[in-house]
C-alpha cells in the first residue's frame, strides 16, 4: 500500500488548525498537507509537525487563502511581478516547514499569452528554486470555473516546455475524473510525470471507496505495481466527523 497523507485543509475541519494534525497522528497519517498555512505563524506550525513526527508534503502557492479570491495568477498576464513576489513568501514558508511540494496554481486566464505567461512563470520559478520541487495540477473547470490549467494533456505539453526537473504533475483522481472520465486511462497517459497523487471519491469528492468508477484498492494496488514512489495525499470533504470515514485505509 502507498504511504498516505492527509489534507489538513479538508480532513479533520471539526478541530481547531493546530489541533489537526494530532488528530492526524492519532490516525495514522504520517505526513500532511495543507493548502494554505499562512494565516498561522510559521512557528506554531513547524510545532505541530513535530510533536507528531510528521512531515509536510505540500502546500499551495499563492499565500493568501482564496476563499472568494483569485485562484493563483502564474499564468495571468500581467501579473508575473506578483506571482514573484508571491512565490518568494511561499517558498520562505515551504523551507521553514520543510515542505517537499510547492503546488504552483495557474489562476483564472485562456488563450496563447496566458499559457506563456504561465510556461514563463514556472521557467522563472524553478530557476529561482532550484532546490525545491513544484507541481501543476489540472483543475476542472466545474468547481473552478476559467481556470487556466484544466486538461492533462495541457499540462504535460507544458511540463515538457519548462523541462526542468523539479517541476512535475500533481494528479487528482477526483480532477481525472471530471476531466477525462477514465481516471485509470488518464493515469497510464501521464504516470511518468507524476510526483504527487490526490484521491476523493467519485463522483462526489467524500471518502476514497470503491465505486463503479474507480474500484480505489486496485488503484492503490497499481500504483505500487507502477513504481510509484511518493505520498497519496487524501483530499476529499468527509461525509461526517473524519474519523468516522477511515475505514478505506485499512
Amino acid at each position: 500500500m502507498p504511504r498516505f497523507a492527509a489534507n489538513l485543509t479538508l480532513l479533520f475541519a471539526e478541530f481547531p488548525e493546530l489541533d489537526r494534525y494530532d488528530a492526524a497522528a492519532e490516525a495514522g497519517f504520517e505526513a500532511v498537507e495543507v493548502l494554505f498555512p499562512y494565516d498561522t505563524p510559521g512557528p506554531e506550525t513547524q510545532r505541530a509537525l513535530l510533536r507528531n513526527g510528521l512531515s509536510l508534503e505540500l502546500i499551495n502557492c499563492p499565500p493568501p487563502n482564496y476563499t472568494g479570491g483569485e485562484r493563483g495568477f502564474a499564468a495571468v498576464p500581467g501579473l508575473s511581478e506578483r506571482f514573484q513576489r508571491d512565490f518568494r513568501r511561499t517558498l520562505r514558508y515551504a523551507q521553514m516547514l520543510r515542505a517537499r511540494l510547492v503546488h504552483i496554481m495557474a489562476g483564472a486566464a485562456s488563450g496563447a499569452e496566458a499559457r506563456q505567461t504561465f510556461v514563463e512563470n514556472l521557467k522563472w520559478a524553478c530557476d529561482f528554486a532550484p532546490k525545491q520541487q513544484l507541481t501543476i495540477e489540472p483543475i476542472n473547470d466545474v468547481d473552478m470555473p476559467g481556470y487556466f490549467l484544466n486538461d492533462f494533456d495541457l499540462a504535460a505539453e507544458i511540463l515538457d516546455e519548462v523541462n526542468a526537473p523539479n517541476l512535475a504533475l500533481q494528479f487528482d483522481t477526483y480532477h481525472a475524473f471530471r476531466i477525462h472520465g477514465d481516471v485509470i486511462a488518464c493515469w497510464e497517459r501521464h504516470k511518468s510525470r507524476v510526483r504527487h497523487v490526490q484521491i476523493g471519491g467519485l463522483p462526489d469528492r467524500h471518502e476514497p471507496v470503491a465505486s463503479k468508477h474507480l474500484d480505489y484498492p486496485a488503484f492503490f494496488k497499481m500504483l505500487d505495481e507502477s513504481g510509484y514512489s511518493g505520498v497519496v495525499s487524501a483530499e476529499y470533504t468527509p461525509k461526517k466527523r473524519t474519523e468516522q470515514g477511515l475505514g478505506w485505509l485499512k
